[in-house]
């Protein structure tokens, strides 16, 4: 289960001095949280047990995100940084993100044909409303990367709401809401929470650019390194038991950080 966009949700609203605005932010967060976790659940059983993200939904993505990035005449670096770190946070390979990189520049094309292709992506790998307001989510992540919004990115981040069924209420709240996450990442709570992400990667000896698949393979290797149990057979002592067990302690809190930041499964 992923919460933490209630966590800022209400972390963020609370940082605003009213309580209701607190509540505001759990209820946003609680709307980002469920479409993140029911983006691929199979519609036979209705819950998020498949996390594989489709080929047509990432390619679809990527292109969109490089549309908007494109339509004020200029990509900015942090939309490519936030674009770079969406390929991460979706588990994509090393293949997977030279893809993504490539529909990134398809969708800069001035000829990008955007309504088809969503109109596709509906009809396809979409038909979920949780599915297209993630889409939408993702997408304005990227463009409120940086520090405006060109109205020409808002008039193309309408035809995509209008292509996945979402209507100008949601979309405000969507906006809402990645706003809030922002100002509390600037925030002092959010820079002490930023901070433990840092640990988490250096506890387990990886980059903020490691796939998934690379922390997962981290943390069964330093586990296999540092368990109490690997050290048994040499007799140890009791503070040679505690270092390995505060070790062993620390590599998993790390580890159960960054899976539910990264939604690792």
């Amino acid at each position: 289960m992923t919460y933490w966009g209630k966590v800022v949700g209400t972390m963020a609203g609370l940082a605003t001095g009213r309580v209701w605005m607190g509540l505001v932010g759990l209820i946003l967060g609680h709307q980002f949280d469920r479409g993140f976790a029911q983006r691929f659940a199979s519609p036979e059983d209705g819950a998020a047990s498949s996390y594989q993200v489709p080929d047509g939904y990432v390619r679809a993505l990527f292109q969109t995100i490089g549309h908007v990035a494109k339509a004020d005449g200029r990509v900015t670096e942090d939309e490519i940084r936030a674009a770079r770190a969406l390929m991460h946070r979706l588990g994509l390979g090393p293949a997977g993100i030279r893809a993504a990189v490539r529909w990134f520049e398809t969708g800069k094309e001035r000829d990008y044909p955007l309504r088809p292709t969503l109109h596709a992506l509906r009809r396809n790998e979409a038909r979920r409303a949780e599915q297209r307001s993630l889409f939408v989510q993702l997408v304005m992540e990227v463009s409120l990367s940086k520090p405006g919004l060109h109205r020409r990115e808002r008039a193309v981040i309408w035809e995509v709401c209008q292509e996945m069924g979402i209507g100008r209420v949601e979309l405000a709240q969507i906006e809402a809401m990645l706003r809030a996450q922002r100002r509390f990442r600037k925030s002092p709570q959010g820079s002490a929470d930023a901070a433990k992400v840092d640990k988490a990667y250096d506890v387990l000896g990886i980059e903020k650019s490691s796939t998934n698949a690379e922390i997962k393979k981290a943390y069964r290797r330093l586990m296999n390194r540092n368990h109490p149990d690997k050290i048994a057979g040499s007799n140890p002592n009791a503070a040679a038991v505690d270092a390995a067990e505060r070790k062993t302690r620390e590599i998993k809190s790390a580890y159960e950080l960054l899976k539910v930041r990264r939604t690792i499964r």
